[in-house]
C-alpha cells in the first residue's frame, strides 16, 4: 500500500516508492529501496524534497499520533487507489536483473507553465533548441567513452531533463524534429530521439515523473556501445559481411560492460542497454531473451529504438516514412510486445507528424500536429490535389473539427509521387 508523507517524517526502514519536486533534486538516481543507512536518510531529509511516497507492505510504516491522521492516511490511500492509471505490462526481470517497474504512483500536482501543454508550432522553436543542446552533450559524452574514459552519468541530468521537459509541452515536436537527423550524426541524434521516445511512451504507460526520467536516461544510453564499433563498419554503406555483422551485434554487450565498469549507472539503463535488440518471440540478441524474460523498460526501448531507426536516413538506407513504419512495424509478428507497441503508436499517432495523407476529397497533405483524442483525425497541411495532379493553396486543417468537412482515406508513400519537401512543409509555422 502506498502512502505520501513530509520528507521529514521519513524513517530508518521504510519503503521509499517515490519522491516529489524537480528530479535534479532528489539524492537518489534510484528510489525504491529501503532506507536503511543513515547517511541516505540525512541525505533525503536536507535535499529539499517536499514529501515521498512509501510503500508500507515492503517498509515500516509512520506510527499514528492521532485518529485525525488514521483517518487522513486512508483518505489518500483510497484517492491513490481510484486515481492510479493502469500499470504497464507486467514482466519478470531481465538478466541481469534490474529494478523492477513498480505500479504508477498517483498523478503529479499540475504541471509548472514550462510543461503546460502547448502546441506543436509553440514548442518546434524551444524543441530545435534542446536538440542542438543535447546533441552536443552526446557528442561529448560518447566522445570521452570512446577514448575508453568512464561516462560521468551526472552529465546525463540536465538532458534528459530538458527532453522531458519538452514531451511534457508537447511530444511531437521534439521527437519529430529529431527524426531529421543526418546519416554523420545519426549515433548522437539516434540517442536523443529515443530518449524522447522513451520519456513519451512511459508517460503513455501511466508511469510517473521519477521513472519517466529512468526510461529516457536508459534511451540516452543504450546505444553507446556502437562507441566501441570500429568506425568503418559503423558507417559502411554498403551491406555488412557476416563477419561485420557479428561486430555490430556485439554492440549492446560492449555498451553494457562499459556502463558497469563506468559505476553510478542504474540497473535499469544497464539492463535497457544490454537488451534492446531482444525480440518477444526469443529470436533477438545477445541473450535470446523470450517474452516475460525481457524487462518492461527493454521491450519499450525494442519499440522506440527501431522507430527512430527506419525513419532516419542512415549510411546504407534512406528513410522510410513515419506512417509507413508504424504500419510495418505492426506486421512484424513476435517482434515487439503488443501492449507496449500500442501504447507507442499512442504516443507518435497512427499518421505521425511528417506523415503523407490522401483525404476523401481527393487531396494529399501532411500531418503536421496530432489529435490525441482521435489519432485518425489528425492536423494536416493541405497542399495537392491528386485529380488535377497540380498543386492547391495550402490549406490547414484541424480534421478533429466538425467543421473540416474531410477525412483521412489512407497513407500516402512520398517516393510514390516524387516528394521530396514534406519536411518543409510540416516544418513551416502553424
Amino acid at each position: 500500500m502506498l502512502k505520501k508523507i513530509p520528507t521529514q517524517q521519513v524513517q530508518l526502514g521504510m519503503f521509499l516508492q517515490s519522491m516529489e519536486g524537480s528530479w535534479l533534486s532528489h539524492p537518489f538516481w534510484k528510489t525504491k529501496f529501503v532506507i536503511k543507512d543513515q547517511a541516505d536518510l540525512e541525505a533525503l531529509l536536507t535535499s529539499g524534497v517536499p514529501a515521498v511516497w512509501i510503500d508500507v507492505s515492503k517498509g515500516d510504516d509512520v506510527r499514528p499520533t492521532s485518529n485525525e491522521q488514521v483517518n487522513e492516511e486512508a483518505s489518500v490511500t483510497a484517492a491513490l487507489i481510484e486515481a492510479a492509471p493502469v500499470a504497464p505490462p507486467a514482466a519478470a526481470p531481465a538478466v541481469p536483473r534490474s529494478a523492477p517497474v513498480a505500479a504508477p504512483s498517483p498523478p503529479p500536482p499540475p504541471a509548472p507553465a514550462s510543461q503546460q501543454k502547448v502546441n506543436l508550432g509553440t514548442e518546434m522553436a524551444q524543441a530545435s533548441k534542446v536538440i542542438n543542446r543535447s546533441k552536443q552533450a552526446v557528442i561529448n559524452l560518447f566522445g570521452e567513452a570512446r577514448m575508453g574514459r568512464a561516462m560521468d552519468v551526472e552529465q546525463c541530468l540536465p538532458i534528459v531533463e530538458e527532453v522531458a521537459d519538452s514531451v511534457s509541452r508537447n511530444p511531437s515536436a521534439l521527437i519529430s524534429l529529431a527524426r531529421l537527423k543526418t546519416k554523420d550524426d545519426y549515433t548522437y541524434m539516434h540517442s536523443v530521439a529515443v530518449c524522447a521516445l522513451m520519456v513519451s511512451l512511459a508517460k503513455q504507460l501511466g508511469m510517473d515523473e521519477a521513472q519517466s526520467r529512468e526510461a529516457g536516461l536508459a534511451g540516452l544510453l543504450h546505444d553507446v556501445g556502437k562507441m566501441m564499433m570500429p568506425l568503418d563498419v559503423l558507417n559502411k554503406p554498403g551491406q555488412l559481411t557476416d563477419a561485420e555483422f557479428n561486430v555490430i551485434r556485439s554492440h549492446p554487450l560492449r555498451g553494457y560492460q562499459m556502463l558497469k565498469e563506468g559505476g553510478a549507472v542504474p540497473a535499469s539503463a544497464l539492463d535497457v542497454c544490454l537488451h534492446h535488440h531482444e525480440k518477444m518471440d526469443g529470436t533477438g540478441y545477445p541473450q535470446k531473451l523470450k517474452g516475460e524474460e525481457i524487462s518492461v523498460l527493454a521491450r519499450m526501448g525494442a519499440v522506440c529504438d527501431v522507430y527512430d531507426a527506419i525513419t532516419s536516413t542512415r549510411p546504407y538506407k534512406s528513410a522510410w516514412d513515419p506512417a509507413g513504419s508504424i504500419q510495418r512495424m505492426a506486421q512484424w509478428t513476435g517482434q515487439f510486445d503488443l501492449v507496449i507497441f500500442k501504447a507507442f503508436v499512442k504516443c507518435v499517432g497512427i499518421y505521425p507528424v511528417g506523415s503523407l495523407v490522401k483525404l476523401e476529397s481527393g487531396r494529399l497533405a501532411v500531418v503536421v500536429d496530432l489529435n490525441p483524442l482521435s489519432l485518425a483525425a489528425p492536423v494536416v497541411r493541405v497542399f495537392y490535389s491528386t485529380r488535377s495532379k497540380l498543386p492547391v493553396p495550402v490549406q490547414l486543417l484541424d480534421l478533429a473539427s466538425p467543421t473540416a468537412g474531410d477525412r483521412v482515406v489512407g497513407r500516402e508513400s512520398p517516393l510514390d509521387w516524387g516528394f521530396t519537401h514534406l519536411d518543409d512543409i510540416w516544418r513551416a509555422p502553424l
